[in-house]
């Protein structure tokens, strides 16, 4: 018979019970070794039995992570951050929507984690935080349409039954450019890189989120509402367009909750004091010596004020917007019972959704700001917010958007209708010269219609008037 051989718990348990009493475990390899000899001391747990409910096992999330700037490349505060991008995310980067088209960067593989983290301020870096901002916008947007839980797969201009082609991106693909624009032709966005006048670093626009976000703002709208981009619409329907690329970038930063916990401590949640959330594109306003980038979305600018210009007309119903957005934050925040940060972070979900549906509701054509200030009173109201109203309302009143007094009754859904008050000249013409690239593309606006109007009148007057030759 085999003699059993007896080995004594002290030699198993030599480092533990070397350990002085009252040990503090820290995690270090003495810590870790500690637990593995411990463990050894434990009685088995009580088995689970047959008839318990198994614990689910829960499919692996598909997405990658993305490294991006979280705002602008001078909002320091905030800097480079790593984002989650649910979805199927291949080489290039691209999916199903957005596609990376660059010929001359090479395309990003993702790691052995599936996540695309390069260095920043590369060609590289460049090409992932475009694509995932341009991504994270597209997917705000669709989350606020969304039904019963199911995301509205909102489509570019060119989609149709026969044709799912993606937005293509191209980050520097407008080198020596002050500018960056949505081109409907090429299915594309397409981003300037400038050195300043003076400096010797170049500033790249798309590293700018709100850059990124407003010219992507332009594209999503030109899918759901086509005609509004060319330039024979009044200023007010030009305004519109330029707007909500700015609003696009405030409701994208709001959809963050670290940029919306940066904006509380920063304001001490106080939206009028100067926040980058009002600051559109920093660094491209300080490359051209302005104190607050691009455009301010707190402003108190009025249509009377803002003429045919459409940039000015877009900060008219920005600022209302904004205002809005700070009255609805204060009106909902308690301190004590929740958190601010989350407060504003639930206050811009919803003035996203309003918005949205306001400009899917007003007019294919020619369409006002009291066509879209009214929906929302409208849609506000539907929704059971009817503290908000007075807020809607009152902003777009002390913007000259809307008359002090209502004038009837909506269609069949009982909310007030409230009169023009400032409106467009019926021979107004767009003045797009201080807008972005998009606003400024020559596609949208009447060239190639005057050169049609031309290369008509030419064939006619060759084939009743020119002399012949034969």
């Amino acid at each position: 018979m085999d003699q059993k051989v007896i080995v004594p718990v002290e030699a198993v348990l030599t480092k533990c019970v070397a350990l002085p009493v009252g040990y503090v475990p820290t995690p270090s390899a003495p810590y870790r070794e500690h637990r593995k000899h411990a463990q050894l001391t434990l009685q088995p747990g009580t088995p689970r039995l047959s008839s318990a409910p198994a614990r689910k096992t829960a499919a692996i999330p598909v997405g990658s992570r993305v490294l991006i700037w979280k705002q602008d490349p001078s909002v320091s505060e905030l800097g480079t951050r790593k984002a989650f991008l649910p979805g199927l995310i291949v080489q290039g980067p691209r999916d199903a929507r957005i596609t990376f088209g660059e010929p001359g960067i090479a395309q990003v593989s993702p790691n052995a984690f599936g996540d695309f983290i390069v260095s920043p301020n590369t060609d590289q870096f460049d090409a992932v935080h475009t694509f995932a901002i341009v991504r994270m916008t597209l997917t705000m947007f669709q989350r606020a349409l969304a039904v019963d839980g199911t995301a509205a797969p909102l489509p570019w201009q060119w989609n149709s039954a026969s044709n799912t082609k993606p937005l293509r991106v191209y980050p520097h693909g407008l080198p020596n450019v002050m500018n960056a624009y949505y081109s409907r032709s090429d299915q594309a966005l397409k981003f300037g890189d400038f050195i300043p006048s003076g400096a010797t670093e170049r500033v790249y626009t798309c590293r700018s989120l709100d850059i990124v976000a407003h010219e992507t703002g332009h594209a999503i709208l030109d899918g759901l509402k086509p005609n509004w981009l060319l330039s024979n619409n009044p200023p007010q329907t030009g305004g519109l367009h330029e707007s909500f690329g700015d609003l696009t970038a405030i409701f994208l930063a709001l959809s963050q909750l670290d940029q919306v916990e940066a904006v509380i401590a920063q304001t001490k949640a106080d939206l009028h004091d100067k926040t980058f959330l009002a600051d559109m594109a920093e660094q491209f306003g300080l490359a051209l010596g302005r104190p607050n980038g691009l455009r301010n979305a707190d402003n108190d600018i009025k249509l009377s004020q803002a003429g045919t210009e459409v940039h000015a007309i877009s900060q008219v119903f920005t600022g209302a917007i904004y205002d809005i957005l700070a009255d609805i934050f204060d009106h909902e925040r308690s301190p004590q019972l929740e958190d601010d940060a989350a407060v504003l972070l639930r206050c811009g979900d919803y003035l996203c959704s309003l918005v949205l549906r306001a400009l899917l509701a007003a007019p294919a054509r020619a369409a006002t700001y009291a066509d879209v200030a009214n929906h929302m009173l409208a849609l506000a109201q539907a929704d059971g917010r009817t503290a908000y109203l007075e807020f809607i309302r009152n902003s777009f009143i002390v913007r000259e958007v809307l008359r002090t007094q209502a004038d009837g009754h909506g269609e069949g859904d009982g909310a007030p209708a409230w009169a023009a008050d400032a409106v467009d000249d019926e021979d107004a013409v767009q003045d797009r010269r201080a807008c972005c690239g998009t606003m400024n593309h020559a596609e949208y606006s009447e060239s190639d219609q005057l050169f049609d109007a031309e290369r008509e009148a030419l064939a006619a007057w060759c084939r009743d008037y020119a002399p012949r030759h034969d």
